[in-house]
């Protein structure tokens, strides 16, 4: 399975599940239309997706490290098509939290299991570009998603269409995956993780503490941006869903980018993956502020199509940066646990943005995210400096 074949299976499989899973932000100024919700209240709609997504990582993790990818993945998809499911039909807003819960609950086992993928099947040589490629599925299916979701919205069946469009993939494309992907076995049993040892290690916390700003600024920005786009610039929402596909896609620019980078520093893979961290942290908190500046639908494409690069390239480069610091053995929980603070950031940083906007303006709530960012970067440069 080793190859670029296995490589393209997982990148496919992370494409559909991430499409199931960040449809979701997309349908965000829907969602305060059909069911009448604040600019809060739409901040809890991700909160709740968020919190069903964490509460299972570290479960999920300890899965893919006892019994290998395989089952996780086939089982993971499956869980996201029945969420996605459940959004479409939801009549009511305490329904449709439930839904989420579940989506967010399967989306838990993307990162721990196609990590360990990739080290299952990245050719020699290629583990970070492998990593970035696989990362690319990230963006890729949430564009695809922005663009499903919107644009459904404008014809007879509403935006729940593409939800509806997202179950079936999802179901299909689990049984493909299932049937053609073998990867590596696990341990044979499913042990606690060892959160105190992983903790222990000063480089490891400094990497997922940096991560709670990087999934506040990732997450609030992509449940935000086709609001403020619609609300804010102007735009037509199908504008605005496809200036979000447009993010999506130079983020996945700046993945590979940044996991090519990584492989020609004449540094070892955490040191390398450190400094790149840095330098994509420090463009990205300037994006941010610059977002606070557009007045047209051009000019905020552009700007948003910038920060894409930078600050959407990001978790690339994280994980290349985690799965070198532990042993391949404790992948799967350790990516759990640098999931669980990105998590922590979508799940107290989306309504607080909110709550930002509706008191004081979508200025100072990106403000927010870019202040939070330039703390990520020294945090970084810190490792870097651990890594000498």
């Amino acid at each position: 399975m080793r190859g670029w074949h296995g490589v393209g299976l997982v990148a496919g499989w992370q494409t559909v599940a991430s499409l199931c899973f960040y449809a979701i932000f997309a349908a965000t100024a829907f969602l305060r239309s059909d069911f009448g919700l604040s600019r809060t209240l739409v901040g809890v709609t991700i909160t709740v997706t968020m919190l069903g997504y964490t509460l299972l990582l570290f479960v999920m993790g300890a899965a893919v490290d006892g019994y290998g990818e395989r089952r996780v993945m086939v089982g993971g998809l499956l869980g996201l098509a029945v969420g996605a499911a459940g959004v479409a039909i939801a009549p009511s807003y305490p329904l449709l939290l439930l839904a989420l819960l579940v989506l967010g609950g399967a989306y838990a086992t993307a990162m721990p299991a196609t990590n360990r993928a990739v080290l299952a099947v990245a050719p020699p040589g290629r583990r970070n570009l492998t990593m970035s490629i696989k990362q690319v599925g990230v963006t890729v299916g949430s564009g695809l998603g922005a663009i499903l979701v919107t644009w459904m919205a404008a014809t007879r069946v509403g935006w729940r269409g593409g939800f509806f469009v997202a179950t079936a993939v999802g179901v299909g494309v689990a049984l493909a995956f299932g049937y053609w992907y073998r990867g590596d076995g696990g341990t044979g049993s499913m042990g606690l993780p060892d959160v105190r040892g992983l903790l222990a290690r000063p480089d490891y916390r400094l990497l997922v503490a940096a991560g709670f700003f990087y999934g506040a600024a990732i997450l609030t920005t992509t449940a935000y941006v086709v609001l403020y786009l619609t609300e804010s610039v102007g735009a037509a929402a199908g504008v605005a869903g496809t200036v979000l596909a447009l993010v999506q896609l130079t983020g996945s620019a700046g993945r590979i980018g940044g996991g090519a980078l990584v492989d020609r520093l004449p540094l070892d893979d955490a040191r390398a993956s450190a400094l790149v961290l840095v330098g994509q942290s420090a463009l990205g908190v300037a994006c941010l502020v610059a977002v606070t500046a557009v007045d047209t639908p051009l000019v905020a494409a552009v700007g948003f199509a910038v920060l894409g690069l930078f600050v959407f390239g990001i978790p690339a480069t994280y994980y290349a940066c985690m799965t070198a610091l532990v042993p391949s053995d404790r992948v799967g929980e350790a990516t759990a646990g640098g999931q669980l603070t990105i998590n922590a950031g979508g799940l107290i940083a989306p309504p607080t943005f909110g709550y930002l906007v509706d008191t004081a303006g979508y200025t100072t709530g990106w403000l927010a995210l870019a202040a939070g960012v330039g703390v990520a970067a020294l945090l970084l440069g810190r490792l870097a400096l651990l890594t000498r």
